[in-house]
């Protein structure tokens, strides 16, 4: 006999013998007993928890449906569970799952929920395994995806996964029943992941195919926008994405590719290129446009006006966009007949519309020439009659270089009057020493070259010409006196009675060597001097001390002499020196050089 056969045996003999205060032994032999029980035993099930059994509705409860699944009591389970089920009588066998043999109270738990569960889930674990495509409709929205009804199971569906085209709205799927394929299962955990998109991918395989393969460079496509980036648009041809550049997009200049297509937008492209190895699709939207400069010379003639959009502001000028496609530079030169234009955004901003005269066009070159300033009559043009050569006006000091002055005659009109221009008597080293920026100066128009857009004027001729009269009072061998006004390497220069400056070089102040006359000469000082030499032509006075104290007494030259601190020269020098006319290599020249100021030494004579 086998030891579960004696176990069994042994648990029957004590179930006798607590049995035997019920009734009497003659009712029962302990051999009729133990097959009594042994009968009442097999009449039940090894029933085993979390295990599914099959089980009938025995009673129905307000609360709870109660069911007999063959065990030694019957469970209940809560009639929320059986929401929706039609057929809830007697009778009806269901399946449910055991949950424990015992609660509390001591009753057998029983679940039809769980049960509905994994039924449902040994159909999603069967579809994962068999790659089986199953209906589900979505429920709502939830972060990173959505939630799908699976047979009354939840799983979740990404948002990466609902489609091959990138989703904007999510909640506009919510409700809607949809083809799913299971991509993944948590066993432990009970998580269910599926994918809409890789069953559009796969329908899409076979037209993905057919595209790449049939693809060729002018072929015309037409896709859906798929998304807008700063760079370009992608184009869904059908499962296959191409990508049209933003300079490709319009013939034009665009700032963003929103300004051309808006995202879902049905669209026509060619194409332009492909790549097979990296699956590459270069398309362009403007090539199936007309080219705006076919025949350009037929809608836009020279000198014909025009408007446009300030597209582009440069050092040099400003880009006109005339129509798309189509752009022309206004130079900073063609943008004002007057004003002088450093930047063009003096004159115009981005965005604004002006217009504009066509200078020149080049198709070949694809550049053309536009000019603001042609809009109005060149000023230029009337300034010989408005300012004729020696009429008389006033100006303001607008500008002082080395050279000259600008004079603004009017607004945008400016005039030079250069340095020599200035004064019939003063030896000037720069402007600065006669006018100063911002003053009303009076002038005299020289010369207009309208070519050029250049106005000499004039200020020392305001006045006559002195030099005709001083022709008559400093004639050669003339005295006179000078007042010292400047100091120079080989002289000085002094102011004469009338106002003119005249030079004494160093050879005509001592007979003797003077290196610095800073040191016996003073400012203001007052000298005796004869004139040796006078250019009217030139303008040039030249004087000398030492033919002035020639013929002299003694007391004269040796005051002289003390009050200049002349050294190693006497009277007899004097006397026996040479007054010679001066070559014109002593004459100092006072045009000015770098060091602005100070005059330049040389051989050429002042101006």
């Amino acid at each position: 006999m086998s030891d579960e056969m004696k176990t069994e045996n042994t648990d029957f003999e004590v179930l006798y013998k607590k049995s035997q205060k019920y009734f009497y032994d003659e009712e029962y032999s302990q051999e009729e007993f133990t097959k009594l029980a042994s009968l009442f035993g097999d009449s039940f099930r090894n029933v085993k928890e979390k295990e599914m059994v099959k089980g009938k509705i025995v009673r129905i409860q307000p609360d709870y449906v109660i069911v007999d699944v063959g065990f030694k009591s019957e469970g209940q389970i809560p009639i929320s569970e059986f929401e929706g089920m039609t057929d809830l009588t007697l009778g009806t066998e269901v399946e449910v799952v055991l949950e424990s043999v015992e609660d509390q109270e001591g009753n057998l738990v029983l679940s039809k929920k769980r049960a509905d569960f994994l039924r449902v889930w040994e159909k999603v674990i069967a579809a994962h395994d068999s790659g089986e495509v199953i209906k589900g409709t979505i429920t709502r929205r939830i972060k990173g995806g959505m939630v799908v009804d699976l047979m009354g199971m939840d799983a979740f569906l990404p948002g990466s996964q609902i489609d091959v085209r990138p989703i904007r709205d999510f909640d506009a799927f919510v409700g809607q029943e949809m083809d799913f394929k299971v991509v993944k299962v948590n066993i432990p955990t009970e998580n269910v992941v599926v994918s809409h998109k890789v069953l559009v991918e796969e329908e899409l395989a076979d037209q993905r195919f057919a595209i790449l393969h049939s693809l060729e460079k002018g072929q015309i496509l037409e896709g859906i926008v798929k998304a807008v980036t700063d760079f370009g648009v992608f184009v869904d041809l059908g499962g296959v994405d191409g990508l049209i550049h933003i300079t490709d997009l319009s013939w034009g200049r665009i700032n963003h590719p929103n300004e051309v297509v808006k995202l879902d937008e049905k669209i026509k492209v060619v194409v332009t290129d492909f790549d097979e190895e990296k699956r590459r699709i270069s398309l362009s939207l403007k090539k199936l446009l007309p080219h705006p400069w076919e025949n350009i010379e037929q809608k836009y003639e020279i000198g014909k006006k025009v408007s446009g959009r300030v597209v582009s502001l440069t050092e040099y000028g400003a880009f006109i966009e005339i129509e798309k496609g189509i752009e022309g530079l206004i130079h900073n030169s063609e943008m004002s007949w007057t004003q002088h234009i450093k930047h063009p955004s003096q004159m115009v901003s981005m965005g604004q519309v002006v217009e504009a005269v066509i200078l020149s066009l080049d198709s070949d070159e694809k550049k053309i020439s536009l000019g603001m300033k042609q809009l109005e009559p060149d000023p230029w043009h009337e300034l010989m009659e408005k300012y004729p050569i020696g009429s008389k006006h006033s100006g303001i000091v607008r500008n002082l270089t080395n050279f000259g002055v600008f004079v603004e005659m009017e607004p945008g009109i400016d005039g030079l009057i250069h340095i020599s221009d200035l004064s019939w008597t003063k030896k000037i080293r720069h402007p600065g020493e006669v006018v100063k920026k911002g003053e009303k100066i009076d002038v005299i128009v020289l010369s207009v070259d309208t070519e050029q857009r250049k106005i000499s004027l004039g200020h020392k001729q305001i006045t006559d010409n002195p030099w005709d009269t001083f022709e008559s009072l400093y004639g050669n061998g003339t005295d006179t006196k000078g007042k010292v006004s400047r100091l120079i390497e080989k002289g000085i220069i002094v102011e004469l009675v009338e106002g003119v400056d005249a030079f004494v070089p160093t050879s005509q102040l001592t007979p003797g060597k003077l290196k610095n006359p800073g040191n016996h000469f003073a400012i203001d000082q007052e000298l005796d001097l004869k004139v040796i030499d006078f250019d009217k032509e030139n303008k040039k006075i030249v004087l000398s001390a030492v033919a002035f104290l020639k013929d002299k007494s003694e007391d004269d030259i040796n005051e002289y002499i003390s009050t200049h601190k002349l050294e190693k020269v006497t009277v007899q020098d004097f006397q026996n020196a040479e007054t010679t006319k001066v070559e014109n290599l002593d004459f100092p020249t006072f045009e000015v050089s770098p060091a602005a100021g100070k005059p330049k030494k040389g051989g050429e004579s002042a101006g």
